[in-house]
């Protein structure tokens, strides 16, 4: 068990620093000697996990679509704000979010396109506008395979733009104008003052989610070390 929890903080490490090489340079200017400088680990434990510099983008790339469920809302259109924002609030901090994100738009040498982030954001943001016609809250017209695939498009575009005009550091407000501007054209007038698009909103959904996270496994490590004071198995064992 130590043995597989080493191996997998390692490839984590590999895969953060790759991604941090792969932001500042782009793939093709991307070096293996760097990503060994900034992983720290041996050129054999780099290529037992990904044996060519593509498989390392695409690890990235891989990795850029965990994590995108966010917890329950009022409303299936305030779920899918969620997610943006999330994301918007993420890339400012997380590499392979970053990453990710311009190795999936870059027209470099070898083509992502199957393992890039669009497809799985586009079905995410399909089905939550699936539901949300479902319950009424979007516009008889709207069609949610149009909208999610429009939807993908000019969050993505934020992104780049926010990168290259502001280093991602205005990206939060940005998606939160793409909202004001899009919502009135989607959803029945009457959600429309209850739906949170305030810039703050991902850094807050964020945060929801880390504490519940952390008391829940506080609470699980809490129940295992009773179990074994009174002499029992842990819970579920």
């Amino acid at each position: 068990m130590a043995q597989q929890q080493r191996a997998i903080r390692t490839r984590a490490a590999i895969l953060e620093a790759a991604a941090s090489v792969f932001d500042q340079y782009g793939y093709d200017a991307a070096t293996i000697a760097e990503i060994l400088a900034r992983s720290e680990v041996t050129k054999g434990a780099l290529y037992f996990h990904f044996p060519s510099k593509e498989d390392l983008a695409r690890g990235v790339l891989r990795a850029q679509t965990r994590d995108l469920v966010v917890g329950p809302a009022d409303w299936k259109v305030q779920e899918l704000i969620d997610v943006t924002m999330v994301v918007a609030h993420r890339s400012l901090h997380d590499m392979i979010l970053r990453a990710g994100t311009r190795l999936a738009v870059e027209q470099g040498s070898v083509d992502f396109s199957d393992d890039g982030p669009f497809p799985v954001w586009s079905r995410l943001s399909e089905d939550l506008l699936v539901q949300a016609k479902e319950r009424g809250e979007l516009l008889p017209y709207v069609n949610p395979r149009e909208t999610a695939e429009l939807l993908v498009g000019a969050w993505t575009g934020i992104h780049v733009y926010s990168r290259v005009m502001a280093g991602r550091q205005d990206v939060e407000r940005r998606v939160s104008v793409m909202w004001e501007h899009l919502l009135p054209s989607m959803v029945m007038p009457r959600l429309l003052l209850g739906l949170d698009v305030a810039h703050d909103r991902g850094a807050r959904v964020e945060a929801a989610r880390v504490l519940t996270a952390t008391e829940t496994s506080e609470a699980a490590d809490t129940t295992e070390a009773m179990d074994r004071a009174d002499g029992g198995e842990p819970a579920g064992g």
